[in-house]
């Protein structure tokens, strides 16, 4: 049994420990491929966070997804090397957005170069991703440009905020559809459809990937709070310092508007205050650290992670189905 990858997946099975570590090798080699530029200055922006590393989440979905077909066929690195880039380019918009001044442990590129050079660096990523996808077929191209829809209009979601009346756990739950299930959905969708699974198995993996994105991005949520060391190189309290509503606080709201505790409409009043202060912010963090909202997050985790775990069962059992199961505890232990 091997230990591969940053979620510590235990592959039991030789050839295809071979076929994964083979493939995300393949994939880091496209990516610094994809990012290099005629102008130096430009390489050097666009590999700022290729270099930085991170865990490949979306890559390794797409190699263990193609264990159900042919998992040499031609399509199955480049499409996961779409699939990452496309992800590290919306990380440079996002950056931007919440102006970030850290990303996986290194300065962010906004605060390297300017926001102009770093919304412009994340276009550059998504033209490159898009000349990839474009010899991977029309089919591949429509599912990409779909899923992009879906992503953007989740952050628009977010940036918008729940309509009068809408359950705003309801329309967050929405917005991190769009936009992390998305694109974890097209990373288990390309594996398998590039590996010329069966239909039904691409079906299998695409909600399993929309599910398990969900899951993901929760599991960050409650890290943000919960862990002294954010695993994303982000600072512990991030999104909190940065007014960004995540699931722990929308629960504590929902509470306090439904109980009216006063030590729960109190600690809302804290989040509504200025926590770039450090004091109230370690006071903020500390607080929610001890509310039962934070544990309601991470049960919803622990749902959506069992939602992924459920459509598997269709998959004919094998070592990659078994890997694809321990995704999900992987993804709700870091929750824990």
């Amino acid at each position: 049994m091997t230990v591969v990858g940053p979620f510590g997946l235990s592959v039991r099975d030789q050839a295809l420990e071979a076929d994964v570590q083979a493939g995300l090798t393949a994939v880091e080699e496209g990516l610094l491929e994809a990012t290099k530029s005629e102008v130096p200055f430009i390489t050097e922006a666009a590999q700022h966070l290729v270099r930085a590393g991170g865990k490949r989440f979306r890559p390794l979905l797409v190699m263990l997804a193609s264990q159900f077909g042919d998992p040499y066929a031609p399509g199955i690195v480049p499409s996961a090397v779409v699939v990452e880039l496309t992800h590290l380019a919306t990380l440079y918009h996002d950056d931007v957005m919440d102006e970030a001044d850290v990303r996986r442990g290194v300065p962010s590129a906004n605060v390297s170069w300017g926001n102009s050079v770093a919304v412009l660096t994340g276009d550059f990523l998504f033209a490159r991703a898009s000349h990839i996808l474009a010899d991977l077929g029309p089919e591949a191209v429509r599912i990409q440009a779909e899923a992009f829809e879906r992503l953007v209009t989740g952050q628009i979601l977010e940036t918008a905020g729940p309509r009068d009346g809408r359950d705003p756990v309801d329309h967050y739950l929405d917005v991190i559809g769009g936009k992390t299930g998305s694109l974890i959905a097209v990373a288990g969708r390309f594996g398998a459809m590039m590996s010329g699974a069966d239909e039904t198995v691409v079906d299998v993996l695409t909600q399993y990937g929309e599910r398990l994105g969900v899951a993901f991005q929760l599991a960050d949520d409650v890290l943000d709070i919960a862990s002294d060391s954010h695993e994303s190189g982000k600072t512990p309290g991030t999104d909190l310092r940065e007014g960004i509503p995540t699931l722990p606080v929308l629960h504590l709201r929902a509470q306090a508007a439904a109980h009216g505790r006063p030590e729960d409409v109190a600690l809302c009043e804290l989040l509504d205050g200025d926590l770039t202060d450090d004091a109230r912010h370690a006071e903020a963090l500390a607080g929610l650290r001890a509310h039962p909202a934070l544990e309601q997050a991470r049960r919803d985790t622990i749902r959506y992670a069992e939602e992924a775990r459920a459509t598997l069962a269709p998959l004919p059992e094998c070592d990659a189905k078994l890997c694809l199961i321990e995704l999900c505890d992987a993804v709700v232990h870091r929750a824990g």
